[in-house]
């Protein structure tokens, strides 16, 4: 069976709804398809209900540093009842979100999606020929080709425990991680991170991983640098292992959890003659890198061509080997970081271009990215390292904050600040901050260079006082 439409979207995250349906309202027919619930990533299995788990942990550690400081006991995570919480946030999403597309006229199908041409998307035995194509279908976790790899449970699985195990290892020293780890361990697990290289986080300030790091050891999680897993083996826990239970919904994922696992990695590098290091836990955690999910959609049958870090798309987001074709988000390969605000961004790009022609791009100058660890990490602009090279115009500004009035009145033990500023223009270049309001502080620098504003003109804002806002301009002086 054939069915012909304007446009066929692949993927109902952020960033393949928000184009079927600016297409919809200009009264194009849509299809949409999804080989998983609709919804996306960010929110049914990322950012939304981590951030929600975060909550909780956030409670627990503001409460902690308060006890003997005006408070008397501190607070525990029940996780059966954190878990049912956070369900609330995403149990109705997939419904809800595919009943609003077909109430706006779109054409909504369940399946893998794989090309057949250039123009023809086959999913579940039905053929959607389109006169354009859009590409949303996100990232998936990247392969670690490790003996036992099919134990590992992904982040989709950690989200949907209904009981936490300890202990836990988490694969990977990326955010979501240390951003995981950081969960567990104010729940009361016992917790490691495999790091293959010296400096976890890349992206973020490494003198601020650094305090991080500091932190996080402090309260118990054990982080292992220049580890590299080798091997996992399964000890106990009968025959259903985490690569089924991951498959299954949510709230049944539960029976690998109560398995046991021995880790095998080695230290210093993965070299001959290096440290083994052997772990007992209950569950294994994929935190090492994802990857585009594009690799079962068979694109050469489409002529879209792609490469490791995703599909090649110029600068309007359109294939540069398919002009049918367009892609937005995590699957594609173009400047813009894997975040959600990034995929609506090209999204509002790729609908723009496909509904009016090839007139707008991507504007990416201000990306900020915040790892919602406890404190916080966030990143915005260039880095201390691109500054160096930029000459002596540039001047970095560096405070160790946990004194300062914001962070001493709760006790926050890790706190700081990196401001990177153009002493000619007076304008802000960079901005690097750790501290429980990093993430809302971090908004305040990115509205300053959207927006092209000097120093001058952020110190002359009168913020509310006391807030963390209210700092600002202390960090601004050059």
């Amino acid at each position: 069976m054939e069915q012909h439409f304007d446009l066929v979207v692949i993927g109902t995250g952020s960033a393949g709804a928000a184009a079927a349906q600016a297409c919809r309202e200009q009264n194009w027919e849509v299809a949409i398809i999804d080989s998983r619930e609709y919804g996306g990533t960010c929110a049914l299995r990322g950012c939304d209900p981590k951030k929600v788990l975060v909550g909780a942990a956030e409670l627990v550690d503001r409460t902690a540093r308060m006890v003997g400081k005006g408070l008397q006991d501190s607070v525990r995570i029940n996780w059966p009842d954190l878990m049912a919480f956070k369900h609330t946030f995403t149990d109705y999403i997939p419904d809800a979100h595919e009943q609003k597309l077909q109430d706006a006229g779109i054409h909504t199908f369940h399946g893998h999606a794989r090309f057949v041409s250039e123009d023809t998307i086959e999913v579940e035995g039905q053929r959607l020929i389109g006169k354009h194509i859009l590409i949303a279908t996100g990232a998936k976790p990247a392969p670690l080709s490790v003996e036992g790899e099919q134990y590992l449970a992904d982040s989709d699985h950690f989200l949907n425990l209904e009981q936490l195990p300890s202990p836990l290892v988490f694969v990977g020293g990326g955010y979501i991680s240390f951003e995981f780890a950081h969960i567990a361990a104010r729940a009361g697990a016992e917790v490691h991170i495999l790091h293959k290289d010296e400096q976890p986080l890349k992206g973020f300030d490494p003198e601020l991983v650094q305090e991080l790091v500091k932190r996080s050891r402090e309260i118990g999680i054990k982080i292992h640098l220049n580890t590299s897993l080798q091997s996992i083996e399964q000890l106990s826990g009968g025959e259903t292992d985490q690569s089924v239970a991951n498959e299954q919904n949510g709230r049944t994922a539960n029976a690998a959890s109560r398995a046991s696992y021995l880790i095998r990695a080695s230290q210093n590098g993965g070299t001959e003659g290096d440290n083994e290091l052997h772990l007992e836990c209950e569950l294994v955690v994929h935190g090492a890198g994802r990857m585009p999910n594009i690799m079962d959609m068979q694109l050469e049958q489409g002529n879209v061509e792609y490469g490791k870090k995703g599909i090649h798309v110029n600068e309007y987001m359109q294939s540069v080997s398919n002009p049918r074709v367009y892609a937005a988000g995590d699957c594609t390969d173009s400047p813009g970081l894997p975040l959600t605000p990034l995929a609506s961004l090209e999204s509002q790009v790729a609908s723009h271009n496909l509904l009016n022609g090839n007139t707008r791009t991507p504007d990416y100058r201000e990306m900020p990215s915040v790892a919602f660890t406890l404190p916080k990490l966030g990143s915005l602009g260039i880095t201390e390292e691109e500054a160096r090279k930029l000459g002596n115009h540039v001047k970095i500004n560096t405070f160790d904050t946990s004194s300062w009035y914001t962070y001493k009145r709760t006790n926050e033990p890790a706190a700081m600040a990196k401001i990177i500023i153009d002493t000619n223009t007076r304008k802000i270049l960079g901005a690097h901050l750790l501290s429980g309001e990093a993430d809302e502080l971090l908004n305040h620098f990115a509205v300053a260079i959207r927006l092209n504003l000097t120093i001058d003109q952020m110190r002359d804002v009168l913020y509310a006082y006391p807030t963390a806002a209210s700092d600002i301009g202390y960090m601004l002086k050059i």
